[in-house]
Formats: structure tokens, sequence, C-alpha cells
């Protein structure tokens, strides 16, 4: 059964790679079809991918290959929360290694132009623990770029 709900993504060119790197990365994550423009459109012609069924993590998805009008921001980002700093690094590596970019506080981007939350889940426990380690832990994600599991409990402690 198809899903009811699909977050479309609109690339330049790229959305069957982007696709396929995504379901390299995540678990839970595949490419599902692949479908070709029947005709030519303004930007492509006949034949060219089109659009490509994928799925991140469990969340259904589209690439849309719709030309360079319209570029991703960090108004739209995939949260992907990781259970250690292992997980953390191997998420963080491959977006920000396959020439992405590091942001702050667990942000990057990867080189599609779409940006994710590496997020520890020690990170958001610490977050909702509201009060004074929460403000510890903030403090501490604050000057971070990617995420220090060990740093983010420690200042939970202190």
């Amino acid at each position: 059964m198809k899903a009811r709900n699909t977050i479309c993504l609109w690339f330049d060119r790229d959305a069957e790679e982007a696709a396929r790197f995504y379901a390299a990365t995540f678990p839970d994550s595949q490419v599902s079809a692949v479908h070709r423009a029947p005709a030519d459109y303004p930007s492509g012609q006949a034949g060219d991918v089109l659009t490509v069924e994928f799925t991140v993590a469990g969340i259904p998805c589209m690439g849309l290959n719709g030309g360079p009008a319209f570029r991703h921001s960090e108004a739209f980002s995939f949260q992907i929360a990781t259970d250690d700093q292992e997980e953390t690094d191997r998420y963080w590596n491959a977006i920000v290694g396959n020439g992405g970019q590091e942001s702050m506080c667990g942000w990057c981007k990867d080189r599609w132009g779409l940006s994710w939350q590496i997020t520890p889940r020690v990170l958001t426990e610490a977050l909702a623990a509201d009060g004074e380690e929460a403000r510890r832990a903030f403090t501490a994600m604050m000057t971070m770029r990617k995420i220090d599991v060990a740093a983010i409990m420690a200042a939970r402690r202190s």
C-alpha cells in the first residue's frame, strides 16, 4: 500500500543520486522507483529521471528533478536520533564527508543542500530534563558542531 502522505523534495537534477546515498547511509531506507519524463519539460528532456520514490529512515519521500528554480533551506530538515557517539559520528561523517558541510548544534547539510540534525538521544533527554540540568546541556550544545555525547553527559552531571 502506498503512503497517503509523502515528502516531496525538489532537486535540480540529482534526485536519484541523493536517494541512493540516503538509502545506503540510513537504516530503513530504500529507493523503490525511478520514473523518467515521458516528454520534454522546462528543465529536462524525455527520458531524464523526473521523480524518484524513496524512503529515508522509514519516511516516504519523492525526489523531483525540477531544475534550479528552488533550493533547500534550513526551514526543512531530517532529524536522525542516534544512540551513541559511534552512530552520531557515522551519520555525521557520511553527510559531511560526502561533500556536505558542518553547521552548529548537531546540524549539517548534505551536498545537495538538504539539512540534517544528527541528534543523540542523550541530548534530547538532557534538554527534556528541564531546570539546571537542561540549561547546562543546552549551554554545552551551543558550543558544538557535531554533538559530543560525553560532553553532554558531563554537563548533565555537573
